[in-house]
């Protein structure tokens, strides 16, 4: 299956022992199980002292991924939030270009 196919892929990067690893769109087609084992073993990667660079259209898990998160609009840096200012409104709000970020 694709979870099954993607949790090899991740597992396959942990073994290369990266310092940072960069996912984009880690748990995209894999149903709520395979998403959730995907999402621990970037977690204990993180515990081991690794960098992970999200990049995801679900905010949810964005949210439960990033310690801080960088919103980017056309192209662009928007607004970099850390764990505590981020929230689905807020991202949401930078994202369609509703406050500007300084």
């Amino acid at each position: 299956s694709g979870g099954n196919q993607q949790k090899i892929v991740v597992s396959k990067c942990v073994n290369a022992d990266p310092k940072i690893l960069l996912v984009d769109e880690p748990t995209r087609g894999v149903d709520v199980g395979a998403k959730e084992e995907i999402h621990a073993i970037l977690d204990e990667m993180v515990k081991e002292g690794k960098s992970i660079i999200v990049v995801s259209s679900e905010l949810l898990e964005v949210l439960k991924l990033s310690d801080r998160v960088l919103v980017v609009r056309d192209g662009r840096i928007v607004a970099e939030l850390t764990k505590e200012e981020a929230g689905q409104e807020v991202i949401m709000q930078y994202a369609m270009g509703g406050s500007s970020y300084e």
